[in-house]
C-alpha cells in the first residue's frame, strides 16, 4: 500500500493524472478494432475482384453457344440443298422411266425390284371373279386437279380401283391388274357387265411394288374385300397369283368399265423452301450475333 501511495505522488508531481493513464488503456482496444475493420475490407475487395472474372466468362460462354444457332441453320440448309440435288434427279429418273417403251414383263418377280413404273406389255385373260377393291379412291384428273389447285374441297367422286387377276398367256402364270377406278356406285360388277373383257386381250401398265400401311390407313380387311393399301402378298395368297401388280394404262379403258391410267406419280421437292428457310434464319441470327457482340461500344 505504501509503494502505492508512494507512485500516486511521483505522478501528481509529474503533472500527469489517471486519465491519460486511462486513455491509454482505452486505446488499446480501439486499435485492435481498427485493426478488425481493415481485415474486413480486404475480403470484401478480394469477391469484388472475382465477381467481374465470373461474369466475363459467363459472357464467353453465352457468346459462343449462340453461336451454334447460324453454324447450325447454315449446316440445315447446306443439307438441302444436297437433298434438292438428289431430288432433282430422282425425279429425272422417274421421268425418263415412265416415258420409256414398254418391255415384256419379266417372268423373274426379283428382276421387278428395280422395275417399279417401268411400262411393261402382256398378254392374256382376266379372271372376274375374284376382283379386288382398293378403297377410297378418287380418279386421277390432271386437267381437273390443275383447275382445283389451292382450293379446299373438291369435286372429285370417291370410289374405288378394281384389281382383276389376269392370267398371262405367254408367261404361264398369273398377276394382279388394276384395270382403274369406278365410281362407288358401279362397284358391284353386275353394273357394269359391259366393261367385263372376255378372251385374251394386249395390255400395257406400269409396275407397281407392295407398301407398308401408312399412318393413319386402316388395316385391310380381306373378309369384306376393302383394301386400303397395296399388300402384295396378301392379295397374291387370296386371289391364287404371283404378288406381280400393274396399273393398267388409260388406253385400256373400254366403255363401260373401269377408267385406266390411275397411277399416281408424284415426288414432292419442297426443298427450296427449305433452303430459303434456314438460309435465311442463319443470316438474321448471324446478324444479331455479330450486333451484340462484335459491335457493342466500350464501356457499356
Amino acid at each position: 500500500m505504501a509503494a502505492a501511495r508512494l507512485l500516486g505522488q511521483v505522478l501528481r508531481a509529474a503533472g500527469a493524472g489517471p486519465a491519460p493513464a486511462l486513455a491509454v488503456w482505452r486505446s488499446v482496444p480501439a486499435v485492435s478494432s481498427r485493426a478488425g475493420l481493415a481485415w474486413r475490407p480486404s475480403r470484401c475487395g478480394s469477391s469484388a475482384a472475382e465477381a467481374p472474372a465470373t461474369k466475363a466468362e459467363d459472357d464467353s460462354f453465352l457468346q459462343w453457344f449462340l453461336l451454334l444457332i447460324p453454324v447450325t441453320a447454315f449446316g440445315l440448309g447446306t443439307w438441302q440443298v444436297q437433298r434438292r440435288k438428289w431430288k432433282l434427279k430422282l425425279i429425272s429418273e422417274l421421268e425418263s422411266r415412265i416415258m420409256a417403251e414398254p418391255v415384256p414383263l419379266p417372268a423373274d418377280p426379283m428382276e421387278l425390284r428395280n422395275l417399279e413404273y417401268r411400262p411393261v406389255k402382256v398378254r392374256g385373260h382376266f379372271d372376274h371373279s375374284k376382283e379386288l377393291y382398293m378403297m377410297p379412291r378418287t380418279m386421277v384428273d390432271p386437267e381437273r386437279e390443275a383447275r382445283e389447285a389451292g382450293r379446299l374441297s373438291s369435286s372429285a367422286q370417291s370410289g374405288a380401283h378394281v384389281i382383276t387377276p389376269f392370267h398371262c398367256t405367254d408367261l404361264g402364270m398369273s398377276i394382279l391388274v388394276n384395270r382403274g377406278f369406278v365410281p362407288r356406285k358401279k362397284l358391284n360388277p353386275d353394273s357394269r357387265k359391259k366393261g367385263q373383257i372376255e378372251g385374251e386381250v394386249d395390255l400395257v401398265g406400269m409396275v407397281r411394288l407392295t407398301e407398308t400401311r401408312k399412318p393413319f390407313v386402316p388395316e385391310n380387311n380381306p373378309e369384306r374385300n376393302h383394301w386400303y393399301y397395296r399388300d402384295l402378298e396378301a392379295m397374291a395368297a387370296l386371289t391364287g397369283t404371283e404378288p406381280i401388280l400393274i396399273d393398267a394404262d388409260f388406253q385400256s379403258t373400254v366403255p363401260g368399265g373401269p377408267i385406266g391410267g390411275q397411277t399416281r406419280v408424284t415426288l414432292r421437292n419442297e426443298h427450296m423452301q427449305y433452303i430459303i428457310t434456314w438460309y435465311g434464319l442463319c443470316a438474321a441470327t448471324l446478324y444479331l450475333w455479330v450486333k451484340k457482340f462484335l459491335r457493342r461500344i466500350p464501356g457499356t
